[in-house]
């Protein structure tokens, strides 16, 4: 039984995470931690009164936590990544907070489950991916939706030619502004709409075209309101010339889609990289004159994806397979900030 701890109790920590971890066997929820005073980060703003308000909601949540489904209270993050009664973190922060934390629990011999993105520079990820397997330990990158049935089920008919060849791929993700205090307008805590919903296309782009999928255009797009890129778009190729055109935004109206494109058809999709535990997802194929609207399976992919995060545990050859797939992503970030015009 792995002994699982999370790093802030976050909310998607509690709204998806916790429910997900409850139906795998192999974890025991053994606590959870809260931020201390001298961990604290909330960039160069020194707000005394904010500051205090953020951490002591931050006790509140981890209550809940708690209350609901037992386990330890840990006073600081300190306590909880060099705790011996700790197999395996969970970590929801920030993205500028990931790599920090992420080295230390691994330094202390923990698995790690990280959300997305891993780091916000590929020699950070790199230096993750070293740490872990020098300790033949666990590194996974949550982004759920590639455990979906859906996808899997989409490839079957692509390989089964029902659309032709293959001409081109559109993989769109954007959602309208959140609140102002949302930490993903937030540079120094990692915010940009690359790392967050440009990330999820540039993945489901390179599953899509294969390991030699390059990056050959980029733009990220800043409207002067916020520090970071608010959206962008990005063209990758692979050594067989199919194409996957990505546009993402954290500032635009919702939009969650996949078309596919080929010589005798095209499909397309919503809710490709969102689909909800049970929700019922639904492709459009037209070929010729003719559309069809088919059903794709539903899917739990939080569970899935804590399901793959234990077999990385127990199985070298798929952990070695994670670090692989964590290096693809960091390296065509790094390619896409490199080449944006």
């Amino acid at each position: 039984m792995i002994r699982l701890g999370i790093i802030c109790p976050s909310e998607i920590a509690l709204r998806r995470f916790m429910p997900a971890l409850a139906k795998n066997d192999n974890f025991i929820f053994a606590g959870i931690a809260t931020v201390s005073n001298d961990e604290f980060y909330f960039g160069t703003e020194n707000n005394e009164l904010k500051r205090q308000n953020i951490l002591d909601r931050e006790k509140e949540k981890a209550r809940e936590f708690i209350d609901s489904y037992g386990g330890e209270l840990y006073p600081c993050y300190e306590a909880i990544v060099t705790s011996p009664d700790i197999d395996a973190l969970y970590i929801p922060l920030p993205p500028a907070l990931h790599y920090k934390w992420a080295k230390s629990t691994l330094e202390n011999k923990k698995h790690v489950l990280l959300e997305k993105p891993a780091t916000l520079k590929l020699a950070h990820t790199v230096d993750l991916l070293e740490t872990a397997s020098a300790n033949s330990l666990a590194l996974h990158e949550n982004y759920m939706f590639a455990f979906h049935n859906q996808l899997e089920h989409i490839n079957s008919i692509i390989k089964a030619g029902e659309l032709g060849d293959v001409r081109l791929y559109r993989i769109s993700f954007g959602f309208p502004r959140r609140e102002q205090n949302d930490f993903r307008y937030n540079k120094e805590l990692g915010g940009g709409a690359l790392y967050d919903a440009g990330g999820y296309t540039i993945k489901y782009a390179s599953m899509l075209l294969g390991s030699s999928a390059k990056i050959v255009y980029s733009k990220m797009n800043y409207t002067g309101e916020f520090p970071v890129d608010l959206y962008g778009s990005a063209a990758l190729i692979n050594e067989q010339g199919v194409t996957a055109q990505i546009a993402y935004g954290m500032d635009n109206s919702y939009r969650c889609e996949l078309e596919v494109w080929g010589s005798t058809g095209m499909l397309t999709t919503g809710r490709i990289l969102t689909a909800p535990d049970g929700f019922v997802p639904e492709a459009v194929i037209k070929t010729n004159n003719e559309e069809k609207i088919i059903k794709l399976p539903p899917d739990d992919t939080f569970a899935k994806s804590i399901k793959w995060f234990y077999e990385c545990i127990c199985d070298k050859t798929k952990r070695e397979s994670g670090y692989n797939e964590i290096k693809q992503q960091a390296l065509l970030v790094d390619e896409l900030i490199k080449e944006t015009k």
